[in-house]
């Protein structure tokens, strides 16, 4: 997804909300439970996008459909380097309807739960400032 991509690397995060279907479902690569909802997903993506440091996507894989996608990235956190992916599902309408995000290694994952759980309230706040 070339938009969503785009507006990542420009750190463009209004763009990326811009992206959002409203009933998008964010799926965490640290937490079990999904998150359902625009103003969740964007507040996740903007506080995640303060902790990764060095990310850069690196590869880009489309279905034939243009629907699904995979983003695969690398990124920082401190001293710990980790791998991921995006996995994007876009809506009838070309809006992400579904993301989902997996890191490995375990201790990528870790720091990255650590750095995240550390700003869970503030995430919550933005989410709800961004519902109103």
């Amino acid at each position: 997804m070339r938009a969503f991509r785009e507006a990542v690397e420009a750190h463009d995060l209004d763009a990326v909300e811009a992206l959002l279907a409203q009933d998008v479902v964010f799926t965490s690569p640290v937490v079990f439970k999904p998150y359902p909802g625009k103003a969740i997903t964007a507040a996740i993506l903007r506080n995640v996008a303060e902790v990764f440091e060095d990310f850069a996507y690196v590869t880009e894989t489309s279905s034939a459909d243009g629907r699904d996608h995979a983003l695969v990235f690398t990124a920082r956190i401190g001293d710990r380097r980790l791998d991921g992916c995006d996995f994007i599902h876009v809506d009838d309408s070309g809006l992400i309807d579904r993301l989902m995000v997996m890191v490995r290694p375990l201790s990528g994952a870790q720091a990255l739960a650590e750095a995240m759980g550390a700003r869970f309230e503030r995430i919550a706040r933005e989410a709800e400032a961004g519902s109103a």
